[in-house]
């Protein structure tokens, strides 16, 4: 209580906290952009290792044919011999000539500064993507800050928003949005809803419930169309999740604001780049970003479409 009293007082360093924050996430969120999908790869691939291993030993069981993309019936199937591999683990590491990155190398757009955008060991570039993943994170923590000041609203919005950008870079990288962050959002909304943080216990479920079955519907819908799948089930969970937090209100407008700019981007990139009409283009960050607007922005637009 004392600290909230302080940031009460100084509202001027409640943001000079949070953008400093907001630079030390960002760097932790580089982290977690690269390597959960690859732990992601990894727990995928040992799980069909299990799986033919069982269909191995059922094999060898029931003296059936041998499958010779699994091995000898009864054969066990080695692990593959990789390195403990997590957010923590191994340290950070150049990966031209694999020198570890010491810590004053890491600190948050500075070291990229000194170092002039190369590892400090082989002089081979760093993809300035690392300091912007910063900046962005640090400008928006700020923005959320400002807007809510100190408040429960404030440290639920930057959570949110911290999710929100580590959703998009995983999203536009791999086409991926993990349930190992998808879920946990949605849940953290629902039970914030009992406070309540940004809606009510009622209009968080429903904005879940509706959130969720929406895009299934639209899904469904093209599929049955089309033959084809318009989008993935994380996107069903990213509203979802979105849903919980803001309210079934907030849904029409977000789905509204990320349609028109993924349209608006989809075919400035096709015709910019000429990219293939059939060529998957990621909804989840057209999904964050008008889910990011209407949490700062909800009311009013909410307003402005007559919305009640």
């Amino acid at each position: 209580m004392a600290l909230i009293d302080l940031f009460q007082q100084s509202p001027a360093l409640f943001v000079t906290v949070a953008g400093v924050l907001g630079l030390l996430v960002g760097s932790f969120l580089n982290v977690v952009i690269y390597r959960l999908p690859v732990m992601m790869e990894r727990d995928w691939q040992e799980g069909c290792r299990h799986y033919l291993e069982q269909q191995a030993a059922a094999k060898a069981t029931d003296n059936t044919a041998v499958d010779l993309t699994v091995g000898e019936p009864g054969d066990s199937i080695p692990p593959p011999a990789v390195e403990k591999f997590n957010l923590a683990y191994p340290p950070s590491r150049c990966s031209a000539c694999d020198a570890q990155i010491k810590a004053w190398q890491n600190i948050p757009i500075i070291s990229y500064l000194l170092l002039k955008g190369k590892c400090a060991h082989c002089k081979t570039g760093i993809s300035v993507r690392y300091p912007i993943i910063e900046f962005i994170t640090a400008l928006l923590t700020v923005i959320v800050a400002l807007h809510f000041g100190p408040s429960l609203q404030a440290v639920a919005g930057i959570g949110i928003t911290w999710c929100l950008i580590t959703l998009t870079m995983i999203d536009f990288d791999t086409q991926l949005l993990p349930d190992s962050i998808t879920l946990p959002l949605m849940w953290a909304g629902l039970i914030a809803s009992t406070l309540p943080v940004f809606a009510t216990t009622n209009d968080a479920l429903f904005g879940a419930a509706f959130g969720y079955l929406s895009l299934w519907s639209i899904y469904w819908l093209f599929k049955l169309v089309t033959g084809k799948e318009g989008m993935g089930y994380g996107d069903f969970k990213l509203l979802a999740a979105l849903g919980a937090w803001l309210g079934w209100q907030a849904l029409p407008v977000i789905i509204l604001l990320s349609s028109v700019v993924g349209a608006v981007v989809g075919i400035a990139l096709i015709i910019a780049t000429r990219r293939g009409k059939d060529i998957p283009i990621p909804f989840g960050p057209y999904l964050a970003t008008a889910g990011w607007a209407a949490m700062l922005w909800g009311d009013t637009l909410v307003a402005l479409y007559g919305i009640n």
